[in-house]
């Protein structure tokens, strides 16, 4: 009988960790096919079409702020289905919408980039992030920590992955076999993920394990709104400012002058994510999430007035690369554990969901309008700019930090 048990704890550990290893390979597919591959597929596209860069990336941006507007809908689906289930369907749309993109004109092309964007939400980090906390809410922060540690390096991966393979295949050719991934690669870890979501449900319904235990918000239920007006505005602020550059990081380094060396700079942002989301994992535990928030996304801003004014000097681009890649490595993660601990795991896709619609929306826009006042000004201005507003979301955390020690003190003293 204790041998059997033992047996059974080791499977539910052993499954545990394949969850957040596969998830993690399905979130570097899934970021560098979605999210960091058009950087570098940009030029080709725009060219084929007859469209200048910037106007390759406003149609991204509208495709962003459509995806944007779902987030809340597809966070409540993620509550009532489960989000690993429908990780499987958002696999085989993301195959079916790359597809699309890939032979279709330059209209419909747009049309299929935003269904793209629309159905990332059911297979990119808001849903890994609501699946694992759905699994085990008291592990939550720490799997998520987990996960993006090995996502990390999807930019890493693809910025010169995707640039080989243009050397070799055409744009079109391109995108087809990014399809193939999301289907066969992402759709195949998805439905074992699903099937091991089910059985340890099915098993703490039939008393074999302990039921699952919620997670209480440590913020004052009747400032719960206020809070996650804070969180929300906070990131979405940062969002902005960290959108422009994540998608064209390479197209950036150019313009500012660092030269054909761009792209091999550039792949330092993932091991820079990896290394402080290790550091953090390692050391993170001692801090709360909001200190960690606070401290992440003040490197962002540092990096652009780094890029503003250094260039073009090689010192001055591994600094910036580094420091986005530091602040986007932990703002990942907090953004899936600040609401957790701050909001308790009950209707956190829901609330993630939400919080999401406002941080993808306004950061849809900034890649357009990045683009935009780097050809228009110049890439310096454009970069002080959104320094401005990087600034302005850490503030955010800032007066939430000192509001939620006085919330605390006053709900203890009553």
């Amino acid at each position: 009988m204790l041998r059997a048990q033992a047996r059974e704890n080791v499977l539910r550990l052993n499954r545990n960790t394949a969850t957040v290893l596969l998830l993690g390979l399905t979130q570097i597919i899934g970021f560098g096919t979605i999210y960091y591959a058009p950087a570098i597929l940009a030029g080709d596209v725009s060219r084929s079409f007859g469209w200048t860069q910037p106007q390759f990336f406003g149609a991204f941006s509208i495709s962003l702020v459509i995806s944007g507007f779902v987030t809340p809908f597809s966070g409540r689906a993620f509550d009532r289905w489960g989000a690993a289930r429908l990780m499987v369907i958002g696999s085989l749309l993301c195959a079916v919408a790359l597809g699309l993109m890939a032979v279709t004109s330059s209209l419909w092309f747009i049309a299929a980039l935003a269904l793209l964007q629309v159905v990332s939400n059911l297979t990119l980090y808001d849903a890994a992030f609501t699946s694992l906390v759905q699994a085990t809410p008291q592990h939550g922060s720490k799997r998520i920590a987990y996960l993006t540690l090995i996502a990390g390096f999807a930019s890493t991966i693809f910025w010169p992955l995707t640039t080989w393979l243009l050397q070799h295949f055409d744009w079109r050719q391109t995108l087809l076999l990014f399809a193939a991934l999301n289907l066969v690669v992402c759709g195949a870890a998805h439905v074992l993920i699903w099937r091991w979501t089910r059985a340890l449900h099915d098993e703490g319904k039939a008393g074999d394990m302990p039921k699952v235990q919620a997670v209480i918000g440590s913020l004052p239920s009747q400032h719960v709104k206020a809070g996650m007006v804070l969180v929300a505005i906070g990131f979405t602020l940062s969002s902005i400012a960290l959108s422009a550059v994540l998608s064209q990081m390479v197209p950036l380094l150019q313009v500012l002058g660092f030269g054909a060396a761009s792209l091999w700079v550039a792949t330092l942002f993932g091991p820079a994510q990896v290394v402080v989301r290790f550091t953090n994992l390692m050391f993170g535990s001692r801090n709360h999430p909001l200190t960690i928030a606070i401290f992440a996304l003040s490197l962002l801003p540092l990096g652009y007035v780094v890029a503003a004014t250094s260039a073009p000097a090689f010192a001055g681009a591994i600094i910036f690369v580094l420091l986005v890649g530091m602040c986007s490595g932990l703002k990942s993660i907090v953004q899936g554990t600040l609401p957790l601990v701050l909001f308790g795991s009950h209707g956190y896709g829901a609330r993630s969901g939400l919080m999401a619609s406002s941080r993808y929306v306004a950061g849809a826009l900034s890649p357009f309008v990045f683009s935009w006042m780097a050809h228009s000004s110049s890439p310096e201005m454009a970069c002080l700019v959104f320094a401005a507003l990087g600034i302005a979301g850490v503030a955010c955390f800032v007066w939430l930090g000192v509001q939620l020690k006085r919330w605390q003190a006053v709900t203890s003293s009553a």
